[in-house]
C-alpha cells in the first residue's frame, strides 16, 4: 500500500490491478485500482471513548466520474464523521417484520370494530397466506402487481381491491415500526375507487305492496330500514332490551363512526316494533329481529335477492333523499343517519342529547313514507302511542 502525493496525472498513470494508493495530503483518502476500474475510497478507525470499535472503508466514487478535488473534499467530510465515532457504513438494524407480525401491530394500534378485524384477518389468512410469514422487506412491486392481477381475474375487482387495501394498511404500519422499509410496494398499484352507487327513485306504492308479500318479520325489517335509514349492522344487532316503547326509542350500539346512538322512532314504527316484540316473545330470543334457523339467533341477510326491493345500503340513500323531501334540515338528517357533522364544531354535537329535538324529523320522514301507502292496504295505526307529544 504505497503513499503518494496524488495528482490527476498520476491517477491516470496508475496501472489497473495495482492495488491501493494512499494520498499524502488528505488522511484516509485512497485510490483503489481494480482490474478494470479505479475508484476513490476513504478508510479510518471508528473510536468511542478512546476504544477502537472498528475500521471502516467507504467507497466515494469512480475516478472517471469524480475529480480529485471533489474526492478530497468528500474524504474530509467522511473522515470527520468517522473520527467523531460514527460509522457511516452502519445501517438501521433490520427487524425483518413479517406480514403476520405487522397485522397484529396494526390491529393493536387502535380499537377496530369486530367486523373490520375479522375482515383484516380473513384477507391475510385466506388471500395473503403465502406471504403471511414472509418479511415485508422481501416483497417487491412486481410480486404485488402479479398477485393483484391474478386475484382480480380469479375473484373479481371488488375482492382484489379489498385485499390490496388491507395489505397497504398493514405495510404502512410496518413502515412506522421498521425504518429499513422505505416504501410500500402497494403504492405501485392503481387501486380504483369503488364506483358511486346509483340508486333509482322509489315507487312507494309498489314498495308497500311488495313488502306486504314478505313474511311478517322481513316485512317489518324492510320497513324499519327505510324509516330509520340505519346501516345493516346497526339495525340487525338491535336487541329487545335496546327498544324503549314508552320513550319510542331504539338503541343502535354498532355505528360505523364509532359510539352509540339513540334513535327516536316515529309513532307508526313504534307500533310496528311493539307488535313485532309481542309476536316474537314466545321465541325467548334476546334479538329484535330473531331467527331460530340462524346460527346467531338473528336475521343475518336482510336482502331478498329481488330487484324490486332495495338493499340495506340503498335504503340509506332513499332515507337521506326523503329526509330532504320531507323538509328535514341537513344537519338533523345527517345525525339521524349516524353520521358525523363536518368541521370542528361537528365534534361538539352529540345526537344522544337531541333525541326529542330530532323526533319531529323522523316523524316527518315517516309521514312522507306513509303518504305513499296504497289505499287498498289497511290504514296504518299508531296504537295510541303519544311519545312524540
Amino acid at each position: 500500500m504505497a503513499v503518494v502525493n496524488l495528482t490527476e496525472a498520476r491517477i491516470r498513470d496508475l496501472e489497473y490491478g495495482s492495488g491501493i494508493w494512499r494520498d499524502e495530503q488528505v488522511k484516509g483518502l485512497m485510490v483503489i485500482c481494480h482490474a478494470t476500474t479505479k475508484s476513490y475510497a476513504v478508510q479510518g478507525d471508528v473510536r468511542r471513548n478512546g476504544r477502537h470499535v472498528r475500521t471502516v472503508r467507504v467507497k466515494i466514487d469512480r475516478v472517471d466520474r469524480m475529480g480529485l478535488r471533489e474526492a478530497r473534499r468528500k474524504a474530509k467530510e467522511l473522515m470527520s464523521t468517522i473520527q467523531s465515532g460514527v460509522d457511516p457504513t452502519a445501517r438501521p438494524q433490520e427487524s425483518g417484520i413479517t406480514l403476520s407480525q405487522a397485522l397484529e401491530k396494526h390491529l393493536g394500534e387502535k380499537p377496530f370494530r369486530e367486523a373490520t378485524e375479522i375482515s383484516y384477518r380473513y384477507n391475510v389468512d385466506h388471500y395473503l397466506v403465502r406471504w403471511k410469514n414472509k418479511a415485508i422487506a422481501d416483497l417487491t412491486r412486481t410480486d404485488v402487481r402479479d398477485f393483484y392481477d391474478t386475484l382480480r381475474s380469479k375473484s373479481g375487482q371488488t375482492t382484489a381491491t379489498c385485499v390490496l387495501r388491507t395489505l397497504r394498511a398493514v405495510i404502512n404500519t410496518a413502515m412506522r415500526l421498521d425504518e429499513t422499509l422505505v416504501s410500500n410496494p402497494v403504492t405501485a398499484i392503481r387501486i380504483p375507487n369503488p364506483p358511486n352507487r346509483q340508486v333509482g327513485a322509489i315507487d312507494l306504492a309498489a314498495w308497500w305492496a311488495e313488502t306486504e308479500t314478505l313474511s311478517p318479520i322481513r316485512r317489518d325489517l324492510h320497513r324499519a330500514f327505510l324509516l330509520t335509514g340505519a346501516r345493516r349492522t346497526s339495525l340487525l344487532t338491535v336487541r329487545r332490551d335496546d327498544v324503549d316503547l314508552e320513550r319510542g326509542t331504539m338503541h343502535f350500539r354498532h355505528l360505523k363512526v364509532g359510539g352509540q346512538m339513540l334513535f327516536p322512532m316515529g309513532k307508526w314504527l313504534t307500533s310496528v316494533i311493539k307488535a313485532r316484540m309481542e309476536e316474537d316473545a314466545p321465541l325467548n330470543s334476546p334479538w329484535l329481529w330473531s331467527s331460530p334457523t340462524s346460527a346467531s339467533g338473528r336475521v343475518e341477510e336482510p336482502k331478498e335477492g329481488r330487484k324490486d326491493l332495495p338493499s340495506p345500503h340503498e335504503y340509506r340513500h332513499l332515507a337521506r333523499t326523503m329526509f330532504i323531501a320531507a323538509g328535514v334540515p341537513y344537519a338533523e338528517s345527517a345525525l339521524l343517519l349516524g353520521q358525523k357533522l363536518p368541521g370542528a364544531s361537528g365534534g361538539y354535537v352529540h345526537a344522544e342529547h337531541l333525541v326529542e329535538h330530532l323526533r319531529p324529523m323522523t316523524q316527518a320522514l315517516e309521514d312522507k313514507v306513509l303518504a305513499g301507502r296504497p289505499k287498498l292496504l289497511p290504514a296504518p295505526q299508531a296504537d295510541g302511542l303519544d311519545h312524540a307529544a
